[in-house]
Formats: structure tokens, C-alpha cells, sequence
């Protein structure tokens, strides 16, 4: 859970698939007793991705700035370029929602055409592979 740091982006695989893409941002907190306080620690960004209907419903309900709650598949994987190293963080995501503790949310049902003809309802609608176990993004 975190906040959305972009707007959501929403494009299409080259056999059609839509995808959206957002990224978040994610602050540790944790209380000091010794000061009284609540104290921020390091912000982790991870970049989500969403599959099918998920993406069309992102891409209508997400903008910047907006907090969120996530879970799907983490994948975590170093690179390198010639000068330089990292780790890439993202979730491929199968459920996006408000976080209802910071505000308020309306809920609108899709049309029945969302669903008309969409063989995505059939198999998993959220990701086209899945290759690892659900978690919550924390």
C-alpha cells in the first residue's frame, strides 16, 4: 500500500492485450516511544502493471496522488547497463483499490459489455502468466 507517484498509463501487447502501468510509492513507519513520535523511514517506489479489465478499470479510477492498495505477484530482478546497476521492483497486479483508511471511495459497477465476449473472464483476468504466488505489497 502507498500512494500512486504517476498517472496511470494504459497502452496494448501487440496481440491486443491492454495493460496499465503506475508507479507507487511506499514509506515504513514506525513508532518511537522514546520521543513519542511517528518516524518515516526509507520510501521504496515499485512499478505496477495490470492485465485485461484490471487495466481499464486503473486507468479510469487511479491518478496521481491517490493512496492504494495492491496485491498480486512481486518480482524483484537486478540489471546492468554498461555504467550502471540496479534492482527493479514491480507487481503484477490482480486486485487495486482505495485504501479506504486515508478517505472515501465510490464504487461503480462495469457495464455487463465489459465482461460481454472477454475470454479473460474464463481464465485468470489479471496477468497473462502468472509465475509466482499472491502477496500483498506492504
Amino acid at each position: 500500500m502507498g500512494n500512486a507517484v504517476t498517472d496511470v498509463t494504459i497502452a496494448a501487447t501487440p496481440n491486443g492485450i491492454e495493460y496499465s502501468t503506475f508507479r507507487l510509492a511506499t514509506t515504513t513507519r514506525r513508532f518511537d516511544r522514546g520521543i513519542g513520535q511517528w518516524i518515516d523511514g526509507d520510501t521504496s517506489y515499485v512499478r505496477i502493471t495490470c492485465w485485461r479489465k484490471l487495466a481499464r478499470h486503473v486507468a479510469e479510477s487511479v491518478t496521481k496522488g491517490d493512496p492504494v492498495i495492491v496485491a498480486g505477484a512481486l518480482k524483484v530482478r537486478e540489471w546492468a547497463n554498461e555504467d550502471r546497476r540496479g534492482v527493479s521492483v514491480e507487481v503484477d497486479a490482480t486486485s487495486v483499490g482505495h485504501d479506504l483508511a486515508r478517505g472515501v471511495s465510490v464504487f461503480t459497477r462495469a457495464a455487463k459489455r465489459d465482461f460481454a465476449g472477454d475470454e479473460s473472464v474464463l481464465a485468470d483476468e489479471s496477468s497473462p502468466a502468472p509465475a509466482f504466488a499472491e502477496q500483498a505489497v506492504a
